[in-house]
């Protein structure tokens, strides 16, 4: 329960401050806002070329007015509407705001417009992790994880480019997972990202055959360590029996001496 509040803190504490922007003077545009951030949407240039306009989802008037009046605007504790340039803001986004809207628009001359718009929020992505571990063969396998973030897509990079097929033995520059052939050491950067965040983790890596190496060397210093405190210990045991088996035998050869010798 506590790993679950967590999470739940880091992610407001990310998005917090997250603000993106959608031009919806295009038909059918779509829209992306991070949870429990902030999103503009420019619904029209100007307000003021308008003799009425209403913003709908799903037949529930969101916004009414005219020209520079505001008539109702149902998200008004977290929203605000700037008839100048027409740019409608909503903050503090959560789930309940994705969905289409529709926007009605009457110019002065009578003309009506009608647009679409559909409206996603996301999670942003809160932080990376990127692990590495070298093969028997001298390749490195590497994998990156994100913490939260909805929908994530990844990207590798080497020394600031794109990962060839002369660098990768497995996977492609899209996957959370891939396999560097050997001897490929620099820079390695993993990027998560989705439609509004991004986050990065860098790692340098060495040569696993150098790597693989070192830890076999270190690997055959151990045992040998371990050899030797066996041996001693062995050994030691070993003459420890031999003592008490002449104390022993020292007295069965010379019963009436038993006493004598425990005092010596």
């Amino acid at each position: 329960m506590e790993a679950v509040v967590g999470l739940i803190l880091l992610l407001l504490r990310v998005s917090q401050g997250v603000e993106t922007y959608c031009d919806g003077r295009q038909d059918r545009a779509q829209c992306y806002g991070a949870l429990g951030g902030t999103v503009d949407v420019q619904l029209m240039t100007s307000a003021l070329v308008l003799a009425r306009y209403w913003w709908n989802e799903n037949r529930t008037v969101i916004l009414d007015g005219i020209k520079t009046r505001i008539m109702s605007n149902l998200l008004e504790d977290r929203s605000s509407f700037t008839p100048s340039n027409g740019t409608f803001r909503i903050t503090n986004l959560s789930r309940n705001d994705s969905g289409e809207y529709q926007l009605e628009a009457i110019d002065l001359d009578g003309n009506i417009e009608r647009r679409t718009l559909h409206l996603t929020i996301q999670a942003p992505v809160g932080s990376v992790l990127l692990l590495s571990e070298c093969l028997s063969e001298g390749q490195m396998r590497a994998s990156c994880s994100s913490e939260g973030g909805d929908s994530p897509q990844y990207s590798w990079t080497l020394d600031g480019h794109t990962l060839t097929h002369a660098e990768l033995l497995s996977g492609n520059n899209e996957t959370n997972s891939i396999t560097l052939k050997q001897h490929v050491s620099g820079r390695l950067l993993c990027s998560v990202r989705n439609q509004v965040s991004r986050v990065s983790r860098e790692e340098t890596i060495t040569d696993c055959d150098r790597s693989l190496l070192i830890c076999g060397v270190r690997a055959a210093v151990g045992v040998l360590l371990l050899i030797c405190i066996t041996a001693y210990f062995a050994w030691k045991k070993a003459n420890s029996n031999k003592t008490e088996g002449s104390a022993v035998a020292g007295t069965r050869e010379h019963p009436e001496n038993s006493v004598l010798m425990v005092e010596l």
